[in-house]
């Protein structure tokens, strides 16, 4: 099992958060430092979102979407602080092999999340666009929930080989990784350790390269084309709010996640010993903080997708958050339309208190011209 484990270059997987056995100097403090801004920034942010938009914004199904990407960020945000714990221990897991599992196994969780989320986000925006009348018609909250809970069954699902294949690492210097193990749970018959742990190895990354990132790309860019197509020939503006927030929280998750994933396959691809797997090794570890972030960078996209928020940053965050969140470019016209409806009730009314009062004052002139030719 050790041979698996570590005599081969080709099986050992810095799997977020990386988990090599760390130095004490001021590049471990400076990662040290980071995870421990990220995770508490991720988790305020967080909070604040899933409290506004869960609390304190009308339920649509926009909100519903928001909702569910903000719960996932504020689940990957709210387990940092524990492996910022394993850094700070000099990479030493002291948490046992249970919690190991399953703080592990968050990490892909917001992965495979993210991911369909993103994906199925895309999909009701394609088909808002090029079936209004059966979206009309079958497109309503209770649908959304019903998805959302489909997509996070998924991620548990994907989830579990992570989950079963992590383990406690006793290292001879007696420090504890919380590690991959792919010698668990072996075949009945016969079998090559090596072969097995390479297999196993390499079929979980390719699993979560191709779920939680290659197929949510491929359905998020196709949705959007064909979007941008029917607007355009339609002659329709396509820079509305939802879809600028869309585009930004998409274009931070491939910022994010693609780094990670493009080291793993290089590891896992490239020949044992060789030097492209060490730089891959090396590239997972700023690959992995970088993975983390997405869920830092994504409640910064939600409120700062709103145009306006300067002004509308005096209101409450609720308010802010219901501005981003507005489900069409009609709600924003009938905003506008009441705002002018109100303007022009407002001028009407001063004009008509300046002619009174101008009225008035004939009134007052004449009668006084009255009383003075009465009494010549």
């Amino acid at each position: 099992m050790a041979a698996c484990l570590f005599n081969q270059n080709a099986n050992i997987s810095l799997n977020p958060p990386n988990q090599t056995v760390g130095t004490t100097g001021s590049a471990s403090v400076l990662a040290i430092s980071l995870h421990g801004i990220f995770s508490s920034i991720g988790i305020i942010e967080n909070l604040l979102i899933v409290g506004v938009v869960g609390f304190h914004v009308r339920r649509s199904v926009i909100s519903i979407w928001i909702l569910n990407l903000a719960a996932s960020d504020l689940l990957a945000t709210a387990f940092l602080p524990f492996f910022t714990l394993y850094m700070a221990r000099g990479n030493t897991w002291t948490l046992g092999t249970t919690f190991c599992r399953i703080y592990s196994s968050i990490f892909f969780l917001n992965m495979f999340v993210s991911g369909f989320l993103l994906a199925a986000i895309s999909m009701d925006r394609c088909l808002v666009v090029l079936r209004p009348v059966w979206a009309q018609n079958h497109r309503d909250k209770q649908i959304v929930t019903k998805i959302c809970g489909v997509i996070w069954a998924l991620a548990v699902v994907c989830t579990i080989p992570f989950y079963i294949f992590r383990d406690n690492i006793h290292l001879p210097s007696g420090q504890i990784l919380c590690y991959y193990n792919y010698a668990q749970f072996p075949p009945s018959e016969p079998y090559d350790l090596k072969v097995l742990c390479k297999q196993r190895k390499e079929a979980l990354a390719f699993m979560k390269f191709l779920l939680a990132f290659l197929i949510p790309l491929v359905i998020i860019i196709l949705s959007y084309a064909a979007v941008n197509s029917h607007l355009a020939g339609r002659g329709h503006r396509r820079s509305f709010r939802f879809f600028r927030l869309v585009v930004a929280v998409v274009v931070s998750f491939v910022l994010c996640w693609a780094p990670y994933h493009i080291f793993i396959i290089m590891e896992v691809m490239a020949p044992s010993g060789h030097a492209l797997q060490k730089f891959a090794s090396k590239g997972l570890k700023i690959a992995a903080t970088l993975g983390f972030f997405n869920s830092v960078l994504n409640p910064i996209l939600y409120v700062f997708s709103c145009p306006d928020l300067c002004k509308k940053i005096r209101h409450s965050l609720g308010a802010v958050m219901e501005s981003v969140l507005t489900e069409d470019l009609a709600e924003l016209a009938r905003r506008r339309s009441t705002a002018c409806s109100s303007h022009s009730t407002a001028e009407l009314v001063m004009k008509s208190k300046v002619s009174l009062t101008t009225l008035s004052l004939k009134t007052e002139e004449e009668q006084a011209e009255i009383i003075a030719n009465s009494d010549s």
